[in-house]
């Protein structure tokens, strides 16, 4: 479980996350990190979370969203509620790095996702975007499925599809969770802004 100044990083989509608020704080309750987005970063895919929650505060740069198939710009300042079963994509839509404070409820299996996707793709195994490969994705969704699932290919394609490659990806030596990876380190960080905190524990 994370605390206060873990850091998650992934260095293929450009994502950068400064833990404030760790699960092992909350009890997997709530998460919440400062973020920061590489120019030309994005999330590895437009993607729905079934049963979690998530708030997006962009403090400085552009970020594009699609959210349930409205896309647009994010104001500075304004707080952006994702709620359970919303399909959503975001990206860095500027030339500068951009800074969003996110927000996660409930959190412990949502961190165990990213740990293991973030620890991929520093190890070299996904592809330009993030993704890994098929045998791995196939373990990775049926682990996470509870957590969030792409909405490319369909749900029904991706449920066969990876029903017939899971059995052959284990045979082959994958995995769908990888608990060895984690958060790369403890940073200092500057004093910030605690009215995103506030706002996530008075929902």
């Amino acid at each position: 479980m994370s605390k206060a100044g873990d850091v998650f990083e992934n260095p293929v989509t450009g994502e950068r996350a400064v833990i404030r608020v760790g699960t092992e704080e909350t009890g997997g309750e709530l998460l919440i990190s400062e973020l920061y987005v590489s120019p030309g970063g994005r999330v590895a895919a437009e993607h729905v979370h079934p049963t979690i929650h998530e708030w997006f505060t962009v403090l400085s740069g552009r970020v594009g969203f699609r959210i349930d198939g409205h896309e647009s710009v994010a104001e500075i300042g304004q707080r952006l509620h994702v709620s359970p079963g919303t399909a959503h994509d975001w990206w860095n839509a500027g030339e500068d790095e951009a800074h969003v404070v996110v927000e996660v409820s409930p959190a412990a299996r949502f961190e165990e996702a990213i740990s293991t996707t973030f620890g991929l793709a520093r190890s070299g195994k996904t592809n330009a975007k993030g993704m890994p490969n098929l045998l791995q994705l196939s373990l990775v969704a049926r682990e996470f499925g509870d957590v969030l699932y792409f909405t490319n290919p369909p749900r029904v394609v991706q449920k066969v599809l990876f029903a017939v490659l899971a059995p052959v990806a284990r045979l082959l030596g994958y995995k769908g969770s990888h608990p060895e990876y984690g958060p790369s380190g403890f940073v200092e960080v500057d004093p910030w802004p605690d009215a995103p905190v506030k706002q996530a524990t008075n929902r």
